[in-house]
């Protein structure tokens, strides 16, 4: 499984705008993508602006390629997350999925 990993930075005047955009839209365009199995988008104060990075995993390169093109450490981001982003990556990071941990199992006797 590959990880691909990517960051922006928002006001917070338009940090929830961003976040909604990613719920919505990007969750949309990622579930079409066939090898797409997750996402996770993190989000934490930097200074005077909001820092989301985003966590997206998939089966294989082939799978990367086909929700980002064939230069596939370019980010990937649409006009709306542009309007709400002050900057952000134009390069990602893709690294192996080396280890998974699953949470325990809750008991429920």
């Amino acid at each position: 499984m590959i990880a691909r990993t990517w960051r922006g930075w928002a006001p917070p005047e338009t940090a929830d705008d961003y976040q909604r955009h990613y719920e919505a839209e990007v969750s949309d365009h990622l579930r079409d993508v066939p090898g797409f199995r997750g996402a996770h988008l993190l989000r934490r104060p930097d200074g005077d602006e909001v820092l989301f990075t985003s966590i997206v995993l998939f089966t294989d390169l082939d799978a990367v390629r086909a929700f980002a093109g064939d230069d596939l450490d370019r980010a990937v981001v649409e006009d709306e997350a542009r309007r709400a982003l002050t900057h952000w990556d134009d390069r990602v990071t893709h690294a192996d999925v080396a280890l998974t941990i699953p949470a325990a199992l809750e008991d429920v006797s």
